[in-house]
């Protein structure tokens, strides 16, 4: 009789899921943003979003990029080739003023882009 040894199918698995849990937190945007906390639900998540991020000193940077106001829009239309329904999240630092937040979102909103999202920490209870 012979049977399948599974054992090294195991073992690959092992390893290939300690990679990913090392791998994966390292995959996220790079620029250091003290996100607020929330208790909303999380976005689906159908494509790859384009992250725009204000950092404490209240500089923007696209992905891990940094970019001046005035170049936002000509750099996510590039980015996104001219396709105003890409998915947008803005992570914003809890410490800097609202009202640039609802700057860079109004001018996302007013270039085109209606799919525009706030990111935040979930909620700790």
């Amino acid at each position: 009789m012979s049977e399948i040894n599974v054992t090294p199918f195991v073992d690959v698995m092992l390893v290939l899921l300690i990679i990913f849990m090392v791998t994966a937190p390292l995959l996220t945007v790079g620029v250091q943003v003290d996100l607020p906390e929330s208790s909303a639900d999380s976005l689906p998540d159908d494509q790859e979003p384009l992250t725009v991020s204000i950092n404490s000193k209240g500089e923007i940077f696209i992905q891990e990029n940094k970019v001046s106001a005035e170049t936002v829009i000509p750099k996510l239309l590039a980015i996104a080739k001219n396709r105003t329904d890409t998915r947008i999240y803005i992570r914003g630092d809890k410490n800097i003023n609202y009202g640039r937040v609802l700057e860079i979102m109004g001018t996302l909103s007013g270039a085109g882009f209606s799919k525009v999202a706030l990111i935040s920490e979930p909620y700790k209870s």
